[in-house]
This record gives structure tokens, C-alpha cells and sequence, in this order.
């Protein structure tokens, strides 16, 4: 093999090694992310977006519309636009490129990115927790608490081991991972790895704040409130109170008359 063809065939494997190294991109779940593709517009004819592993899905469908209304639309050359994100769509992505040049060696040009969700939700103390975050590529889910700076294991693919969270409060079923009994200690934030330590997803728990009942409220029937003591104030002058002032009037009216004579 010459100088000049190993020269070419590792330039070609440095280009492609860049190409695919993943860009990170992130989005909030319900939001919108853009996955940039960053190559010129020259005779592209076709572009292709799949999930990693393809276990996932086949291709992934991209609407070129101008106005495009529907999840997946490409923007501009290349770019991508996700809509409407789900924690689900976190992981890793292929954009494949195509030009009419068919023969250049250089196409398609492949663009891979790392897509990170993140989301903030309330719990009230007692209930449960449910993340819906244990995605085929998830191989761990990590923990780190309001108070504290470091990180717990709370879930793990394949072990049974719980570090940060008590057997009998936790259950993972169908890509859920729920928390009984949620406690103040089980705030803070969730992170969601994958099986290379990349971050798929986080989610960020507070505690909702429980309103406090007003005085009326808490002493339940026995008091009224003020609209309700006029309304059982000014009950007495209703019809039958008005009958009864009547005939006192004219018991009145008969002594006063009965006086003057």
C-alpha cells in the first residue's frame, strides 16, 4: 500500500472518528430540542435519523414541511427539531446525510448526538413517587439529596441492591421506578446513567407544600363565617318574623288606642 493511500485512509478515519463523536444537546421534557447537523446545504437530498441501540425503533421518520406540525421536523438543511419531549426520547441518536455525489467517499456525512431530558415535579409527603425513567439503555439510577452534595445508588440494573432507599418503599416495574411513602430525605434530584456513564435523564423532586386551613376551617361547623352570621342574623326578619312584628305592632296600636279612651 503507498504512502499517499494510508495518508488518505487515515485522514478519512480521523474525519469519520470526529464526525460520530455525539453532540450533547438537551431539553425539558414537553419542550423542544434541536439536534444541529452543521453541514452545508450543497445537493443534500435525503437525510436519516435513527435511535441507538436500533433495538429502539426503526427510523425515525423527519417531515421536511415548511410548516411542519408534527413531532420530528427537519429546520433548515439539515438541523432537526424534536417537539413535545419526552423523558422516553432521552439516549443516542445517528443523523445520517446524503448528497447526490454518490461517489464521494466522504458520504453519507454522520452526525451523533446524546440527548438529555430533564424535568422538575412535586410530591406531597406520604405519597408516591413515580419516575417514568427506566429506558432500555438505563443502567443506573443515582440519587442526591437536598442537604447533601454526594451521590446514591438507588437503582441498578440486575441487583437487588438498594443503598439510599429501603427495600419495602421501592418498586421498579415497566420502565417505572416508584418510591412509597415519599419522605422529605427522598427530594432533591434523580439521575438517570447510562452504560457508558453518559446522563440520559434527570429529574428534579421537591415537596409540596401543604396549605395551612384558615380558622374557620379547622374548627370545622361549630363557626360561621361573617356572610353566614348576617345570613342567620337577618333569618329573623324573614316572612314569618315579619308576621310576628306585625301582630305585635297591632297589639300596640289596640293598647295605645285603648289607653286614649
Amino acid at each position: 500500500m503507498s504512502f499517499t493511500m494510508l495518508k488518505l485512509l487515515l485522514l478519512l478515519w480521523v474525519f469519520n472518528y470526529s464526525e460520530t463523536i455525539p453532540i450533547h444537546a438537551a431539553g425539558k421534557k414537553g419542550g423542544s430540542v434541536i439536534l444541529p447537523c452543521e453541514f452545508k446545504a450543497r445537493e443534500i437530498f435525503h437525510i436519516r435519523l435513527n435511535r441507538q441501540p436500533t433495538s429502539f425503533e426503526g427510523e425515525i421518520f423527519v417531515y421536511d414541511k415548511k410548516y411542519c406540525s408534527k413531532r420530528v421536523c427537519k429546520k433548515g438543511a439539515c438541523d432537526v427539531v424534536i417537539k413535545d419531549l419526552r423523558l422516553s426520547d432521552a439516549g443516542k441518536y445517528i443523523l445520517n446525510v446524503y448528497y447526490n455525489n454518490a461517489e464521494s467517499l466522504l458520504a453519507p456525512q454522520v452526525r451523533s448526538y446524546q440527548l438529555h431530558i430533564y424535568d422538575d415535579i412535586s410530591v406531597k409527603i406520604g405519597e408516591v413517587l413515580k419516575l417514568d425513567v427506566l429506558l432500555p439503555d438505563a443502567l443506573q439510577v443515582m440519587h442526591q439529596n437536598t442537604s447533601s452534595a454526594e451521590w446514591k445508588m438507588v437503582w441498578k440494573r440486575g441487583s437487588k441492591s438498594r443503598v439510599n432507599i429501603k427495600q419495602d418503599r421501592l418498586k421498579d416495574s415497566n420502565g417505572s421506578l416508584s418510591i412509597k411513602r415519599f419522605m422529605a430525605e427522598d427530594a432533591g434530584t434523580y439521575r438517570v446513567l447510562g452504560y457508558e456513564g453518559e446522563i440520559l435523564i434527570t429529574v428534579t423532586v421537591t415537596v409540596t407544600e401543604e396549605k395551612s386551613k384558615s380558622p374557620t376551617e379547622s374548627k370545622g361547623n361549630l363557626n360561621y363565617t361573617d356572610d353566614e352570621q348576617k345570613r342567620n342574623h337577618w333569618s329573623l326578619f324573614g316572612p314569618a318574623g315579619l308576621v310576628v312584628l306585625f301582630v305585635l305592632f297591632l297589639i300596640l296600636i289596640a293598647a295605645i288606642i285603648k289607653k286614649m279612651q
